[in-house]
């Protein structure tokens, strides 16, 4: 009821456009799919992963930092950074336990340990979806600690692909999986609400401000 009553509060801030778009776009928002990021330090990478993260309707990435930061070149993400929530954490074992905790499948993507292949793949519970770094792939660390690794097949020479295209195939390819499936991979209620309160705030000048006083207003 309070999540309900502070975005009720804060559409008064919004266009009309903007409202009809975030609660158009919002019904389609998942995060059954949870791209994590393995230090990536690129911020052409980090952009365009972040852009097609969003144009799949997740909107949620976690940035596993240990020398390089996570920085998203906003003049390539094209307003996408507004929608997609970064987390950024340590990159250590525990950490990667406690997105386990969450209720992910740990899946390295990594032609290693006998992955699968993302065509043949059966998604079936929430995955957590984790891409090595640009030059050297996923660290032996995630391999050890993964449930399982998905592989993109290749068809030439080349045998991987950039980080921010094999992030953007694996998700799209899921997202197909999930719409042709029967499974509820749509957020709950909760969690819809929190996402367009977050919407909102990022659409809206001082918007942090002002969710901060309203707050501490009621």
């Amino acid at each position: 009821m309070k999540d309900h009553e502070t975005f009720q509060y804060l559409k008064q801030f919004l266009t009309a456009e903007r409202l009809q778009k975030i609660e158009h776009f919002a019904q389609e928002s998942s995060d059954f799919v949870l791209p994590v990021m393995e230090d990536v330090y690129q911020f052409r990478n980090a952009a365009a992963i972040v852009r097609s993260v969003e144009a799949c309707g997740f909107h949620k990435i976690i940035a596993m930092e240990s020398q390089n930061v996570f920085n998203p070149n906003l003049r390539v993400t094209k307003g996408a950074e507004t929608w997609v929530e970064i987390e950024k954490i340590p990159h250590h074992v525990d950490n990667l336990k406690e997105i386990r905790n969450r209720g992910y499948k740990m899946v390295a993507v990594s032609p290693e340990k006998n992955a699968k292949l993302l065509p043949e793949y059966q998604i079936t519970e929430p995955v957590a979806l984790v891409f090595g770094t640009e030059l050297e792939g996923v660290t032996q660390e995630i391999l050890d600690f993964a449930d399982e690794t998905l592989a993109i097949p290749m068809y030439g020479f080349t045998k991987s692909f950039n980080v921010s295209v094999a992030a953007a195939i694996c998700v799209y390819e899921l997202k197909q999986k999930l719409l042709k499936s029967n499974i509820d991979y749509k957020l709950s209620e909760e969690k819809l609400l929190k996402l367009k309160i977050r919407w909102a705030v990022n659409s809206i000048r001082s918007g942090e401000e002002i969710l901060k006083k309203y707050l501490q207003e009621n």
